[in-house]
């Protein structure tokens, strides 16, 4: 039997492997646990690993959209950013409407309706200036319409994006650009103070979630991790059943020679605009699990810069390989964690110390680079020499 394992990655049964690997990693987190096990893992090693997770879904939402239909979106990050805004304004709102009335328990008489809304408003948007709660918190009291505009806010703005963007057939790095201005402009709007999310202070205490009191940060950072492993692996299942598809066949076929495609038939807008839209959604649903548990969302977060980073971590995975873009996530993410976390000493070589917290964007740019030159199909296309040679 030849290369087994390549035939494994090249197939649905990858989605078997990943899995294995995704469920051994969260279970054995989970016995070395502070709050479910041997109290060997800390709770902040517990919630580098449940974002670690969140930013290999939007990796593979952007693995669709870019390794496989050939659309290098520069704007994916604002989805993933939007997302996030809108649980953190339910996680935000109903924090602050629990403290408003614990603090008025002992009050002769209740507080009315208005009244608590203008705490509320004082609480959150005293910051910034303001004591009304604008227009666009109508519906933050309600879990579940927040839930649907965690899907519905992302793939609104990027259907109508995307509608406009490909009838007009803009390709290349023309769309590039589109997908970074559209980044930028979106990130300047919500720095403003009157945009209704605060401002430059963002939305914070996301960690906090309602009705959880009584659950300690180490209990939820696993209810977290394993809510993210299972999205992970649920996501990760649409995209290779969408990439193994005739859709799959197509939308690669766009990638290779969209000009042939449109010759055959195919509403390539249409293919276009679909993958756009469904990889938009798939982004919000991860920072809409990302963000409570990194506890803060602020417009820095929707930075073009962002979109461009992710667009690094798929390429250093292997562009066109879901795996290549879970495992490249991963690694950039974690190695992330470590240059910057001050675990590494710094180096003093006299004339200058070399500071790793400095010195790692030009290490993760350096890997980029090395990587488009020298190993084209990433980490992934790594792993694949390195069991054939096993096989051989």
């Amino acid at each position: 039997m030849k290369s087994i394992f390549l035939n494994y990655l090249n197939s649905m049964s990858s989605f078997f492997w990943i899995t294995a690997i995704i469920m051994i990693i969260t279970i054995s987190i989970v016995v070395f646990s502070e709050a479910y096990g041997l109290n060997f893992v800390s709770t902040s090693f517990v919630k580098i690993l449940g974002k670690t997770l969140c930013l290999c879904i939007v990796a593979l939402a952007m693995d669709l959209v870019w390794g496989y239909c050939g659309i290098l979106s520069l704007g994916h990050f604002a989805f993933f950013g939007l997302g996030g805004y809108m649980i953190g304004m339910w996680l935000m709102f109903e924090r602050t409407k629990s403290i408003v009335i614990e603090s008025t328990q002992n009050n002769i008489l209740p507080l009315t309706h208005n009244e608590i809304n203008e705490a509320i408003g004082t609480q959150i948007f005293g910051v910034v200036g303001g004591a009304e709660i604008p227009m666009i918190w109508i519906f933050a009291d309600t879990l579940s319409i927040h839930l649907l505009l965690v899907l519905f806010v992302p793939g609104i703005l990027a259907f109508i994006f995307g509608w406009l963007a490909f009838r007009s057939r803009v390709n290349g790095v023309y769309l590039s650009i589109l997908t970074q201005a559209m980044t930028l402009g979106l990130s300047l709007y919500l720095f403003q103070n009157d945009s209704g999310l605060r401002g430059n202070n963002g939305l914070s205490g996301l960690q906090n979630i309602p009705n959880f009191d009584n659950i300690t940060q180490a209990e939820l950072s696993i209810w977290f991790l394993i809510a993210s492993s299972l999205t992970l692996v649920v996501t990760y299942f649409i995209c290779n059943l969408v990439v193994k598809s005739k859709l799959g066949n197509v939308i690669k076929g766009i990638r290779d020679n969209e000009t042939r495609i449109r010759f055959l038939g195919y509403k390539v807008e249409s293919y276009k605009l679909f993958v756009f839209v469904i990889t938009a959604i798939i982004s919000g649903i991860a920072g809409a699990l990302y963000y409570p548990q990194a506890g803060i969302i602020n417009p820095a977060e929707l930075a073009p810069i962002a979109s461009i980073y992710l667009a690094v971590w798929v390429a250093i995975g292997g562009r066109g390989s879901l795996y290549g873009a879970v495992i490249g996530a991963a690694f950039v993410s974690l190695s992330s964690s470590y240059f910057t976390g001050g675990q590494i000493p710094n180096i003093n070589f006299g004339i200058f110390t070399l500071k790793w917290v400095d010195w790692w964007v030009v290490i993760l740019g350096l890997s980029f680079v090395i990587t488009t030159l020298y190993a084209p199909k990433g980490i992934g296309g790594l792993v694949e020499i390195m069991f054939r040679k096993k096989q051989l």
